[in-house]
């Protein structure tokens, strides 16, 4: 089956699979990314837990990646990271 447009979607209509993190990319609505200094990083995983989007993904309570599909670029792990080893940078500069 394939996913509908937010549009094509009736009021209180099913998301198809009980989730949007498939159906729906929403990383190209970013205009900055973030940009992690994986030297400056200490996973103390603030950033894990404050991301809105659960964008970040771990592996043995270690930060591997950021999910660019679905992460907005709303720059709350930069925020939060107490040794600014998260940045945010223009999404064009790094294409």
């Amino acid at each position: 089956m394939k996913a509908k447009g937010w549009r094509e979607i009736s009021r209180g209509g099913v998301i198809p699979g009980g989730s949007t993190s498939e159906a729906y990319k929403t990383g190209a609505w970013r205009s900055h990314r973030p940009l992690l200094d994986r030297e400056k990083c200490n996973d103390c995983l603030l950033c894990w837990i404050f991301c809105p989007d659960s964008s970040i993904h771990t592996k043995d309570a270690k930060l591997t990646e950021f999910d660019l599909e679905h992460c907005k670029g709303c720059g709350i792990c930069a925020q939060v990271c107490p040794i600014t080893a998260i940045s945010m940078v223009e999404e064009a500069s790094e294409q």
